[in-house]
């Protein structure tokens, strides 16, 4: 039993030394020390950094491999590594990656086809999507065909981007500053320096025109369990109508009005209905914020909301200050305002 159980060792295979021995210097040492404990380091560094020093203390493939949990190939390559080029070994060498599929003409045609106008080309469009610039350039030829996601990407690259604008405009209201503070103030509930009463309202009006009035031919069918509410797809036209809409501001309460159009008469018929409207009926004042849209524009329109509703006071925005208002009706023309039936 004892010379069989002496067979036996004598059959396990010992680990192999590695010809490539790993002597550090202080600095080297002191450097991989620190990447290998640092939390911040990406962790394919730290794992390179103890195969480095486990090889320097003498450890042999295998046993790096069992210590730190990669195969041998791994602690044997960036041993190698290290004993050729040192610390900078350890960096990943470049990689010449995929082939390109496009040539940089080809991405070139396709910036310079987006800095173009589909109406140049006969193309009933106002402006290119990805998708749109990858068929026309299929069609045209420039590539055999392309993703919009790579269309996409080569266009966010791109240093000046012609098919992109922002408005912008000049403040052209010489009294800019003394109006909107007044509004601002307003909001902070604030009126000439002295705070508003509990009776004190603010109310934010605006009007939106052009908006289609849409009537589902069917009702729609509310939710239930296991299904979702539906909505008839079909609807008829009813035209354009106007919305005018008063927002409470320290109340966050909507009035809303639907008229023909915009105008005089139908934003008097709005300041009507909330004034008619508790607690704005009895309210000892209300402060009604409105941009110079000819509605409500001018010191005749204040003359006439005050000798109307004698507790109501018009204050206007600067010129071109309407982001200042904060009744959220100011949005795209041609919006629909749907009403279901």
């Amino acid at each position: 039993m004892a010379a069989q159980s002496s067979d036996r060792a004598d059959n396990v295979a010992m680990p192999i030394a590695s010809p490539v021995r790993i002597v550090l210097s202080p600095s080297e040492r002191a450097a991989l020390t620190a990447r290998a404990r640092s939390g911040r380091t990406e962790h394919r560094d730290r794992v390179r950094a103890r195969i480095v020093l486990a090889a320097a203390g003498g450890g042999s493939n295998t046993a790096i491999a069992a210590e730190l949990g990669i195969c041998v190939d791994t602690a044997r390559r960036w041993r190698r590594r290290f004993a050729a080029g040192r610390l900078e070994g350890l960096i990943d060498r470049p990689r010449s990656g995929r082939p390109r599929r496009f040539t940089a003409v080809q991405a070139a045609a396709i910036t310079a086809l987006a800095c173009t106008l589909p109406a140049e080309t006969g193309i009933p469009l106002s402006r290119w999507s990805s998708s749109e610039l990858a068929d026309e350039a299929a069609t045209r030829g420039i590539v055999e065909s392309i993703s919009p996601s790579t269309v996409r990407r080569w266009l966010t690259r791109a240093a000046i981007k012609p098919w992109q604008h922002r408005s912008w405009i000049f403040p052209r209201d010489p009294d800019f500053e003394t109006k909107a503070a007044r509004v601002l103030d307003l909001y902070a509930r604030t009126w000439h320096g002295a705070e508003l009463g509990p009776d004190d309202y603010v109310i934010s009006a605006d009007e939106k025109s052009q908006l289609q009035a849409l009537r589902r031919r069917h009702p729609g069918r509310p939710a239930g369990p296991g299904h979702t509410r539906q909505v008839e797809f079909e609807y008829r036209r009813g035209g354009t109508l106007a919305y005018f809409a008063a927002y409470d501001v320290h109340h966050a309460h909507v009035i809303g009005t639907i008229a023909p159009k915009t105008g005089i008469d139908p934003f008097a018929e709005l300041v009507a209905t909330v004034m008619t409207t508790q607690p704005y009926a009895s309210a000892r004042r209300v402060f009604w914020v409105v941009d110079n849209g000819s509605s409500h524009a001018g010191q005749a329109a204040i003359h006439r909301m005050s000798t109307a509703w004698p507790t109501a006071t018009l204050v206007h925005l600067p010129i071109h200050a309407s982001w200042l208002n904060q009744v959220p009706v100011n949005r795209p023309s041609g919006e629909r305002l749907a009403r279901v039936g």
